[in-house]
Parts: C-alpha cells; structure tokens; sequence
C-alpha cells in the first residue's frame, strides 16, 4: 500500500454532522478541537479551497510559508500539519485516500481567469467570489480577511521555469481526506466552480462534509 494513503473507515451513523456542498457555492464551519472532518470528493477530480481561521481569533489563520517549511514539501498529504501565522497546528490530515494536495494554486478569481483564459471569463463565478460574500455575511469578518488558500484534490505542477500548470486524474469518486482539528478552527470552503482547467474535470460537482466528534 502506498505509504502516502490511508484508509480509516468510519461509523457514519456516529458522524455528528453532514451536509452536501454543491459546486460553485460555500460552506462555513466551526471545527472544535479533536474532531475530525471528512472531505468527501463524491464524484471525482472536484477541487475543493480552503480557508483556515482560529475560532477565538480570525487574525490567525492558515498560513502556507509556516505549513511547507515545517513538512518541507509543497504539497499537503497524510500526517501534514496544517500551520498558522502564529505557527500553531491547526489541523492535521490523518487519513487520505487521494492524496498530493495542492498549496500553491490560489482560488480563481475573475481578474485570474480574464488573464488565464480571455476577458470571455470575467464573469463567471469564481473562488474569490464565494469567499468575499460569506466574509461579508459573517460579523467581525471582511474581504481583507481572504488569504492564501489550500485546494484539497487539486495538484499544481511547478516546472523548472516556475509554471505552474494543473494536472488532472489525481482523485475518483468517494475519495477523501479526514481533517483532526488541533484548535477550534472556523473553516470556509469554496466548492470550486471552475470551469476552464483541469482541477474539476471540467464538470464542477458536489462534494460532501462530514464531522465526527472527539474521540474519547
């Protein structure tokens, strides 16, 4: 079995917590400390963005330089640490059946798709945009507080030149991450809707939440 995978069923009947997430919308969360996320690609290759905030203080949050330099990788797979500003751990992957998640590609936005794939692009919804319009449905919280993301069942490829370029088939359906919050984490997802590159097949799909409580 390859070293990088770990398969850890759980009771689904125990799970505290589900919901479904449609493509090209948001969900938004608060992960107390010892429970465990399961990020569930249900249909295949659906790139799913993420923003890490410390549920007693938003000013910490994920920080990708702190995460990469303490694994020394740039991609987030079984055992990663997930790091904040403060260089706490804020969450750790302890199961994963994909596997190589990205860091490096930011969430699409319309300035990015308008550069990437002509000005016919502009409009349509993006990353961004459902980050900033849960910031603001969210008191205390703005579109200043939108950082470097991380995209689970997305893997960018960096070329000696340093391009980037996204490469496609790395997940299936029913494959899926488990998240163990270190911190009580407020987290925000951006289902991609992306339709231009490879990271969602080109056919956007929902992907499913599920949360089990602390283990005694």
């Amino acid at each position: 079995m390859n070293d990088k995978l770990l398969d850890v069923p759980r009771l689904r009947e125990e799970a505290i917590y589900s919901e479904r997430v449609k493509a090209g919308t948001g969900w938004m969360h608060t992960l107390r400390k010892g429970e465990i996320l399961r990020i569930i690609d249900l249909c295949g290759n659906q790139s799913v963005d993420m923003l890490i905030y410390n549920a007693a203080d938003p000013a910490e949050r994920y920080n990708v330089n702190n995460t990469l330099a303490a694994q020394k990788k740039a991609l987030i797979e079984l055992g990663t640490e997930i790091r904040s500003n403060d260089d706490h751990v804020m969450l750790r992957v302890v199961a994963d059946t994909c596997g190589e998640h990205d860091t490096l590609g930011s969430g699409c936005s319309a300035e990015g798709n308008t550069i990437r794939y002509t000005d016919k692009t502009r409009y349509m919804h993006s990353c961004r945009d459902t980050f900033v319009r849960n910031f603001l449905e969210t008191p205390g919280m703005s579109k200043r507080d939108q950082t470097c993301n991380l995209n689970f069942f997305t893997k960018v490829l960096l070329d000696g030149n340093g391009r980037l370029e996204f490469a496609d088939g790395i997940s299936g359906p029913g494959k899926y991450v488990d998240l163990l919050a270190e911190m009580d984490v407020v987290i925000l997802v951006s289902n991609c809707a992306q339709l231009n590159n490879p990271c969602n097949d080109y056919n956007p799909t929902p992907v499913e939440m599920v949360i089990w409580g602390k283990q005694e």
